[in-house]
């Protein structure tokens, strides 16, 4: 410090930040000696993740053919090390009882989890071959799949959204939800991990999109940039507080093609093959094989009352 007078200020600020009372409400109560879930570590996991789904395109570009087993066998290895360590710190976090938890327990519960994750892995690959599929034939500026993967901002968010929600359904806790944000922060596309989306989504562009926690999106759906899939409004319990878990976000069946800035919110449904035009606003049902699109001043159109 430079002088005496600048040490006391600081030492009097490190004295008020070290105050109980001061750091309660934004600090966590886990159990002590055990780290809580790390955001480099979980950008890791998804990066190996990346790398065994899509060998060559993310980490070492120099696979071949030869030496595939070998590469995934030493990053699956290194991501059940790293996912099983992640995963324990998110139930330690969870635990609302720290000093009655069984530690030992909770450590093979979450070695199981991810070995249960890895076993999903091929079905992971699968269903996002499709997702480039559907972002290749759907874009005429993509030539190849090669470069969708490698370029394309909805890949990246859709394959965290992808092994997220696989956590998410074995009940891993609070780590989903962080690799899906940390999606939202790389690409501007927000997919809540709880969402269910079927095979050969294709999200154009991406920014700005936005899927919430009980949204149903069935197959061969595409969305364009700033589309949102939102709830109308909140139902509270008698203390006013949000009820938890009630679906309220939109139902979108297949097929289905959605542009740019629409707002489609509520429990609603959007029937299958229906198109829904751009900047609208869509509060009812839409009946199968609609399209909604905005009208001119003149005709007094407004989206949310269109449908079924």
């Amino acid at each position: 410090m430079t002088n005496s007078k600048t040490a006391t200020k600081v030492k009097a600020a490190i004295d008020a930040l070290a105050q109980k009372q001061s750091y309660q409400s934004v600090c966590h109560q886990h159990i002590q000696d055990h780290r809580m879930p790390s955001i480099d570590a979980l950008a890791e996991i998804v990066n190996l993740a990346r790398e065994i789904i899509f060998p060559g395109y993310f980490g070492d570009s120099s696979v071949r053919a030869d030496s595939i087993s070998y590469y995934i066998g030493v990053n699956t290895e290194k991501l059940y090390d790293l996912l099983s360590e992640q995963i324990f710190a998110g139930l330690c976090f969870e635990c609302s009882q720290p000093d009655e938890m069984d530690v030992p327990g909770v450590r093979e519960q979450a070695h199981n989890m991810a070995a249960e994750f890895i076993s999903q892995l091929p079905e992971i690959r699968r269903v996002l071959s499709t997702d480039v599929e559907a972002a290749y034939l759907g874009d005429p500026a993509a030539k190849s799949k090669g470069e969708v993967i490698f370029c394309y901002p909805a890949i990246r968010a859709i394959s965290n959204y992808r092994i997220a929600h696989a956590l998410v359904q074995i009940d891993v806790p609070l780590i989903p939800r962080i690799i899906s944000e940390m999606a939202h922060s790389e690409t501007g596309i927000d997919i809540h991990p709880r969402a269910t989306i079927g095979e050969f989504f294709a999200i154009d562009h991406g920014t700005g999109v936005v899927i919430g926690a009980t949204s149903i999106i069935g197959t061969n759906v595409k969305l364009f940039q700033g589309v949102t899939l939102g709830a109308k409004s909140f139902p509270l319990d008698e203390d006013g507080n949000p009820i938890k878990g009630v679906p309220r976000h939109p139902i979108i069946e297949s097929n289905v093609i959605i542009y740019a800035q629409a707002t489609i919110l509520g429990r609603i449904t959007v029937g299958e093959s229906s198109v829904i035009g751009g900047n609208v606003w869509v509060t009812n049902n839409v009946a199968p094989y609609s399209k909604i699109v905005q009208g001119k001043p003149r005709d007094n159109f407004f989206a949310g009352g269109a449908g079924i």
